[in-house]
């Protein structure tokens, strides 16, 4: 026992040897510090302001299958940056545009009925203004499954489809619609002009905001438009994704988010002015650019775009301090979010979800939210249901589960869509149902 007494009576520690955790510590592990962001994909300067950090996320539309339940998943950061030269705001690639949109792409455009309705009134607009008829040919990137170009088909307008997600093109193909299986950029540019030639109407629905390399997409479609020709592109507004706290539209498929200041400055550099832009209430505020080639001096830029440049400016768009205090409201969002569904669950009531959309799936693992607080959500698309959402792993059931069990709170992940959804789900009420509607925080509709 002799040696164990020593052990017990051995002196202290010298006093230059520090114990862990010690305030004075001269030998510290110095802090993890995240890796710098790749330069601004648009203007090359560094990135080095935080937009917003939302941790770390699955790719929203990589829905998990029954199969595949027990296999781990890829997270990666969901940190936005903006750009103090351009003021693009941006994700890092961190996963190339082959593995999120050609592993069996999970979004069909036709199951929105409004969506459809959206359309259709765009076809019906476009035919109209730019005297489109059986001798123009209309090319949309990013065609998915034919919701748009069908209507031109029944106009016996000619169409081609661009679209990179072959289960999602095969759909518009059985419609009859002529879909070429590929990216978009220069090279398949030149490609389609020399097969088809030029387009008359170039057209691009939340597709923008989709492409890594924007310099070589908008490059593209200078390529493929007729000198006479117009673009007309989509996309959420940044300044309303600002305004309205819109957090959850951040995910991965989502490159940049885009004011109207950057984009103008991003099509001149290719020479494409910008001539009109609408203001859409679609996906929670959208813009609809109008664009045709420099030298075309025939459509003149219109007072909307001289206003909607002046009030961007206005609200502070090129002022670093404008973007500020966005990651904070992201912070209370999350926090009133948490409390509603605590309380919700304390009293004994049940919550499931509405929708499967890329937002919700932001929304859902920023928050934490799994079973614990909904037990499932629904959706439309039978190509989500039977699966499960990407990191929370709750279940994606059909839209009848609802009516089976009666939820106390149905919560409204597309809330973009909520007068749709509402519409459609309003027998819940019968038994006492209500909605919530989590963003830009949440409201619970009797």
């Amino acid at each position: 026992m002799e040696h164990l007494s020593s052990l017990v009576s051995a002196p202290p520690l010298p006093a230059t040897c520090p114990s862990v955790g010690a305030a004075d510590a001269p030998f510290l592990l110095p802090e993890p510090v995240e890796p710098p962001a790749s330069p601004c994909r648009f203007c090359g300067a560094p990135l080095d302001y935080t937009f917003v950090n939302l941790g770390t996320s699955p790719l929203c539309q990589n829905h998990v299958r029954p199969h595949e339940f027990n296999r781990a998943e890829a997270f990666y950061p969901l940190h936005a940056r903006v750009c103090r030269s351009c003021f693009l705001v941006q994700l890092d690639e961190f996963v190339t545009s082959e593995e999120i949109f050609q592993n069996d792409y999970a979004y069909f455009s036709s199951y929105s009925a409004s969506w459809l309705r959206h359309a259709r009134r765009y076809t019906d607009m476009a035919t109209e203004r730019f005297g489109l008829g059986s001798n123009s040919l209309v090319v949309e990137v990013a065609s998915n499954d034919g919701y748009l170009l069908q209507y031109f088909v029944e106009k016996r307008i000619p169409v081609l489809g661009i679209e990179p997600a072959a289960n999602v093109a095969g759909h518009a193909q059985a419609k009859g619609i002529n879909t070429l299986v590929r990216f978009f950029g220069s090279e398949t540019a030149r490609y389609v002009a020399e097969l088809s030639g030029q387009a008359d109407l170039l057209l691009g629905n939340n597709v923008l905001a989709h492409v890594p390399d924007i310099n070589d997409f908008v490059a593209g479609m200078r390529i493929l438009l007729k000198p006479s020709g117009v673009i007309t592109m989509e996309f959420p507004h940044l300044l309303r994704l600002m305004e309205g706290n819109q957090f959850d539209t951040i995910y991965h498929e989502h490159f940049s988010y885009l004011s109207f200041y950057t984009v103008e400055r991003i099509f001149a550099h290719h020479g494409l002015t910008l001539f009109d832009v609408e203001e859409l209430p679609t996906h929670g505020g959208s813009l609809r650019i109008f664009a045709r080639h420099a030298a075309n001096l025939g459509r003149p830029v219109t007072e909307r775009v001289v206003a909607l440049r002046h009030r961007e400016l206005e609200a502070g768009i090129t002022d670093l301090a404008c973007y500020s205090d966005f990651e904070e409201k992201a912070k209370e969002t999350k926090r009133k979010l948490l409390e509603f569904l605590i309380e919700a669950r304390r009293e004994g009531k049940t919550v499931v979800g509405y929708g499967a959309p890329g937002k919700g799936n932001t929304l859902l693992n920023y928050c934490g939210i799994r079973t614990d607080f909904l037990e499932y959500t629904v959706d439309v698309s039978p190509h989500k249901q039977g699966n499960f959402l990407p990191g929370t792993r709750i279940p994606i059931c059909h839209p009848d589960r609802i009516r089976q069990t009666r939820p106390d709170y149905v919560l409204i992940l597309p809330w973009n869509l909520r007068e749709e959804i509402m519409e459609q789900m309003q027998d819940i009420r019968s038994w006492g149902g209500r909605f919530v509607v989590p963003i830009p925080e949440v409201q619970v509709y009797e």
